[in-house]
Order: C-alpha cells, then structure tokens, then sequence
C-alpha cells in the first residue's frame, strides 16, 4: 500500500486509541501555553515518570510565566536541580523574561514569535501551537520520527536534518483538520508506550494492520539512524576538605563559572588528569590536586584516602571522579575567596548540585550524622 493510501486511515484509528488510553499527565489537565511549554522542556532527555514531581513541584514555586521571569536563577536551577541539562532551565527562564517583556507575559500565537523564544526549538514550537492553540503545526520528536519511519516504512537516516524536515511535512500533512492537539499527542503517545525502540507492541497497536514496516517485516530495523559518537571518557579528581573549628561539620565547595557546562552550580573542587592510568593511582592525584587548587588560590594538603567514586553522564563526555580526603592550610583564607564557601548539612539544600556532588556529598553527611 502506497504513503497516500495510507495516510486516510491514519489518523482516525490513531485518535480513537488516543481517547480511549491516554495517561492522565498533570500538563494534559489544562491548555496552558505555558504549562506545556514547561513540559516539553522538562521532557526532552528524560523520562516521564521522572519529570512528573519535578513539573508540579515547578509550578507550585513558579506558577506563571511572570513568576518564572522574575525569580533568581538560583531559585530555579535549585527548582532544576536532577534533571540535569541545566542550560533548559537557564534558557527557559531566558525566554520567560522575553515573553514578559515582549509580549506582556502572554504566550506568542505565531510561529514565527514562537520559535523566536531562547532554547525553543522545532519540536517545542509544534507543540506549543498545536496542543495549546490547536493549530495544524507538527510536532515530531524521536517518538514521532520512529513510528512514522516505522508506518510508512521509511528508511532514511533520521540523524539527517533533511530527513527530520521531510518527516515534518509528513507529520503535518496527516493532521485531521481541528484536531491538532490530540493528534500530535496521540502520536507521542504511541511511540511512548507501544511503538517503542527495542521492543514494539505491534499487536496492541491500533494503526498495525496497515503499517508497512510491520507487513515487510522491518519493525524492528526501523527507524535508520546514524549511531551518535560514544561519549569522551574524562578523569577527575576531587578534594573533600573537611572543616574543623569554626567550620567543623562543613566542607569545602566552590561554585562553577557563569558560563559553560553546570553554569554556576556547586561541586567538591576537583581537576582533571590526563588519563585512566593516571586517575587509578590516588598517589599520583595528589600533587595534581594540589597544585590545581593553588592556582586558585587555595591551599590543601591532599592525602591518598578515596572517600568516594562516582560518574557523571553528560551527552558527549563522561567524568569518571574520585574523591581523596584532604584539609585546609588556611581554613579562614579560603572562606574568603568569592568562589568557595563552607557548606554544611543544615545549608545543603540551600545551594544547587549537579547529581553527582549531590550524591556524594548526602552520604558524606548522612555517614557524619550518624
């Protein structure tokens, strides 16, 4: 059966299953531009489920696009804080200060304006128009891109921005007329829960009698993509410099640069070392420790004691850390220093981490407390 065969029946049979088992998802219970737009954001890397607390918990502190607008970036990276990716938050608190600036703190009805706003993409404006305003926009992620690859039985690359583009054209085009909300979604939620990477539920499928893919035996191939480059490996090692006096129950911990990877977070210090041989050797940490903090201004002495490992996974880069106890040489110095505070259980949840330091950290003080 060719493409325009298929596509009539399409979206009927879509639609039905779509109103029949949708999940009830706190951002499905309204038509709020903004609420969808907070969503999507969240959604991108990560998995439902996960973001579910994090959307509601979100909205209670940041309830309009006013509020998000107006609220220090601590606040909302603190409010971020687990999702990783931090660059959407900062983006989208970007964006929400030019929707309060430009357009009154109403969300943009345009394309054009839409996609305009930081950090919103094609994907991210299909979906706003379309399932806040109902406008035949097309709204095609990696869900969508498979399971259209996967119905018509398309074999181009879907790494290719061309083949993304035709896909979007497609998308739009089997858009039942005034029904661009729930089909857009249904489409989501197909690739979601049945039509899924490794293991699709082709029986369960309400469009699977008629998709080519499946009749030509090629479900499982599908769809073609350019395996991405494997993440860099990166060795690192970190410094738990543990308080005494004044600062006892505390630790040393710094905060990252204004710009670039974790932007502003807070972390252990720690350095990087040229490679895998030399991270296995704490001995060998030490003096690059050392020397690495000094250049900051701070001056430890390390020791060969690991008082932890842990990864941390970006999309292109690994850091593989591990922790070596060390102290102060002049504690009052390097609480002076803009970059590095002392931090203890009572202030921890005051300051924003990446996971891994979070981690890290609440079983140094869950272990200091008992």
């Amino acid at each position: 059966m060719s493409i325009e065969e298929n596509k009539s029946d399409f979206g009927a049979g879509l639609l039905r299953w779509y109103r029949r088992v949708r999940r009830d998802l706190p951002w499905r219970r309204s038509r709020d531009p903004y609420h969808i737009w907070v969503s999507e954001i969240m959604l991108q890397q990560t998995r439902v489920d996960t973001v579910i607390p994090y959307f509601n918990r979100f909205m209670d502190r940041f309830p309009t696009v006013g509020h998000l607008a107006e609220a220090p970036e601590e606040d909302v990276l603190k409010h971020w804080e687990g999702l990783g990716y931090y660059s959407r938050a900062r983006n989208l608190q970007s964006a929400a200060r030019e929707v309060v600036e430009e357009y009154g703190g109403v969300m943009p009805r345009t394309k054009q304006e839409v996609a305009g706003l930081k950090g919103v993409g094609p994907y991210t404006t299909g979906a706003i128009l379309s399932i806040a305003y109902n406008q035949p926009e097309p709204a095609v992620d990696g869900n969508v891109m498979r399971v259209l690859s996967r119905y018509f039985c398309l074999e181009d690359d879907i790494a290719r921005p061309a083949t993304r583009i035709g896909l979007e054209e497609l998308a739009k085009e089997l858009i039942p007329e005034g029904e661009a909300a729930d089909f857009n979604q249904a489409l989501m939620e197909l690739g979601a829960m049945v039509c899924t990477p490794k293991s699709p539920s082709c029986t369960e499928c309400p469009v699977g009698e008629l998709c080519a893919g499946r009749l030509q035996g090629k479900e499982r191939e599908l769809p073609v993509k350019t395996k991405a480059k494997k993440a860099r490996p990166v060795f690192r090692f970190a410094a738990l410099i543990a308080g005494t006096g004044s600062h006892a129950g505390k630790v040393l911990v710094r905060q990252r640069p204004e710009t670039g990877l974790l932007a502003r977070m807070w972390e252990l210090p720690h350095i990087e070392v040229p490679d895998e041989e030399a991270w296995d050797e704490p001995a060998a940490g030490i003096p690059l420790l050392e020397d690495g903090l000094a250049e900051d201004g701070v001056r430890i002495k390390a020791t060969e004691r690991i008082a932890g490992e842990a990864q941390h996974i970006f999309t292109h880069l690994v850091w593989n850390i591990k922790v070596l106890e060390a102290a102060a040489l002049d504690e009052q110095y390097v609480a002076d220093r803009t970059a590095y505070r002392w931090v203890g259980a009572e202030e921890f949840e005051d300051y924003a981490w990446p996971n891994v330091f979070r981690k890290l950290l609440t079983e140094y003080f869950i272990h200091q407390i008992k």
